[in-house]
């Protein structure tokens, strides 16, 4: 019987003896879920929205009681979910993410298909608060009633994708939205994050930004799916030499025997050019690769990623603090090698 992912593992024998096992129940990252049927899921399954919107913010919640009703809902759902399309965006600031993202939404939503669009805000580094001002960026989209849209803070996290933003996505595939459409933060080595929760990596550009690829990392091209030159309108040469710059730079970066080859496109979100052809892309993205292969893969990055949290907070627990403290400050003076203070604290700890 394969593991439930959102349970987690067993801990390892020569981990319990190295901490009190009292410990381990307290810092369990979820909470066995309880058997009791959550009064969300009905209304959920149903396609509530006003369902869907309590269901994620109880998945914000760090607090423990509601991370325990959180997990135990989203077992309960989680035969319903798996069915859409999940698409990441990202790109350089004042690309018109926001913009591009409606104007793909409503196209969507207008054919027919039911669309949840998760905004991921930043959050300020200093207080921790965020704008969540995407809704007003898309004002078209919000109003229409085959469409969700979810503002989140980033709460700082690396990847500018919010902590739950993986349990977002599954609530809003149980709800019946067939397009997952996540909106990160900006453009940086540490956006690369939605690339390992979505089928499809979509990079957004300027027309002026193709001039010898300025700007845009080599990481993230790797990553990306598909290449879309927005604001095509404003400057249509520039345009097309950017299609044709990161045409070639997609061609040299993919590996031979890839069963997708990424593209580069145009299009305007202002006029909606070339919107039905990104979408088109996306169909022929899905049917070339293998996506259910893909999203094992992310289930299973998404478990090791689960259990280094609680392999870190066990430590945390169990660790004599002033020992910890000391050997830092050794290290710090010189008379130990980082690796000799780590090696003393876990002789101490495993003692």
């Amino acid at each position: 019987m394969p593991a439930d992912p959102l349970r987690p593992p067993a801990h390892p024998a020569h981990l319990r003896t190295a901490f009190p096992a009292t410990r381990w129940a307290d810092l369990a990252c979820y909470p066995a879920p309880v058997t009791a049927p959550h009064p969300l899921a009905a209304p959920l399954l149903a396609g509530n929205r006003r369902a869907l919107a309590r269901a994620i913010t109880l998945s914000e919640s760090t607090r423990a009681d509601h991370e325990a009703e959180a997990q135990a809902l989203l077992a309960e759902v989680l035969p319903h979910t798996g069915t859409s399309v999940r698409v990441g965006l990202t790109g350089v600031p004042g690309v018109g993410k926001s913009t591009f993202i409606e104007a793909l939404g409503t196209y969507l939503a207008d054919a027919g298909h039911r669309v949840a669009v998760l905004a991921v805000d930043p959050s300020s580094a200093r207080t921790g608060g965020s704008i969540l001002g995407d809704k007003t960026r898309m004002p078209r989209l919000t109003v229409h009633p085959n469409a969700f849209i979810r503002p989140s803070p980033s709460g700082g996290t690396l990847g500018g994708v919010a902590r739950r933003t993986r349990e977002a996505i599954t609530l809003c595939e149980a709800a019946g939205y067939d397009v997952v459409l996540i909106e990160t933060v900006g453009v940086g080595q540490s956006e690369t994050q939605v690339a390992a929760m979505t089928d499809l990596f979509v990079l957004l550009t300027l027309p002026n930004a193709g001039d010898e690829l300025q700007g845009i990392k080599r990481g993230i091209m790797e990553l990306a799916d598909l290449c879309v030159v927005n604001k095509a309108d404003t400057d249509p040469k520039a345009a097309t030499r950017a299609q044709t710059e990161l045409t070639t730079a997609l061609k040299l970066l993919t590996p031979k025997g890839a069963p997708w080859r990424p593209r580069a496109l145009q299009a305007s979100a202002l006029t909606g050019a070339g919107i039905p052809e990104v979408w088109q892309a996306v169909g022929a993205y899905q049917e070339a690769v293998d996506v259910a292969a893909k999203r094992r893969a992310q289930t299973a990055l998404w478990f090791d990623e689960l259990l280094r949290e609680a392999a870190w907070r066990a430590f945390q627990a169990g660790v004599d603090a002033a020992r910890l403290r000391d050997l830092r400050a050794e290290v710090l003076a010189g008379r130990l090698t980082p690796v000799q203070g780590v090696r003393a604290l876990f002789s101490v700890s495993a003692s």
